[in-house]
């Protein structure tokens, strides 16, 4: 039964051969693509003020250096986005409940931004290792804190949406279990259970959405120090 329970973090097979890269392009195909007329369907629309939302969203608070990083961000936004609430429908697999995806994801750009800033503006890179008015003492101590901090940042930011994508599944399929097992013996807390089941879902939608934006958040705020 244990076990059981974590098979929906298996990658699926297919005669031997991994399928969490289509379950990654799949979420791509389900976009409109764009046409060349002026007037388009509700579905257009609707995708172009997403877009249109989410990238005024992370570019506002930075200056035009980092705006070139715009389709990037936004980009990684909506696959994020699409790949967390397409993982809620049954009977599918939500390839960001691996870290090894998180962290190939977080990973490089986390470096690309380091590497921006460290190319850009070496001081001021170099700088945030310590903070202004360090007593000397301190110095040795506070830039092996920095620095420690600075190198665990794409740790965290895979760490963190695998973390809670995968308390989110494992707690759906633990109270449905018991929404089901309970139908046959105590109707009445099968039917509280199914509420309580109901509630989770929609606060797992919230929480699909919450975590694909705070992981692109950081990843902005990230360059915003570098720029």
């Amino acid at each position: 039964m244990n076990l059981s329970f974590f098979d929906q973090f298996t990658s699926p097979c297919l005669l031997g051969i991994p399928l969490i890269l289509l379950s990654m392009l799949f979420p791509a195909l389900l976009l409109p693509s764009p046409g060349n007329r002026w007037i388009t369907n509700r579905l257009s629309t609707l995708q172009s003020w997403c877009i249109d939302l989410i990238t005024k969203q992370l570019m506002t608070p930075m200056n035009k250096n980092g705006h070139k990083w715009a389709l990037i961000l936004t980009s990684l936004m909506i696959l994020l986005l699409s790949i967390n609430l397409l993982g809620l429908l049954p009977y599918t697999f939500t390839p960001t409940t691996q870290l090894s995806m998180n962290m190939a994801l977080a990973f490089p750009l986390w470096l690309a931004t380091l590497l921006t800033g460290l190319r850009n503006q070496p001081s001021a890179s170099l700088g945030h290792l310590l903070p202004e008015g360090t007593p000397t003492p301190l110095i040795p101590a506070l830039i092996l804190i920095e620095t420690t901090s600075l190198l665990i940042r794409p740790l965290a930011l895979g760490v963190r949406l695998t973390a809670n994508l995968t308390a989110g599944h494992l707690l759906i399929q633990l109270i449905s279990t018991a929404t089901a097992v309970l139908l046959s013996i105590m109707p009445a807390i099968s039917v509280l259970t199914s509420i309580v089941l109901f509630l989770l879902t929609i606060l797992e939608v919230a929480v699909a959405m919450i975590q694909a934006y705070v992981f692109v958040l950081l990843l902005s705020l990230y360059l915003q120090e570098n720029i």
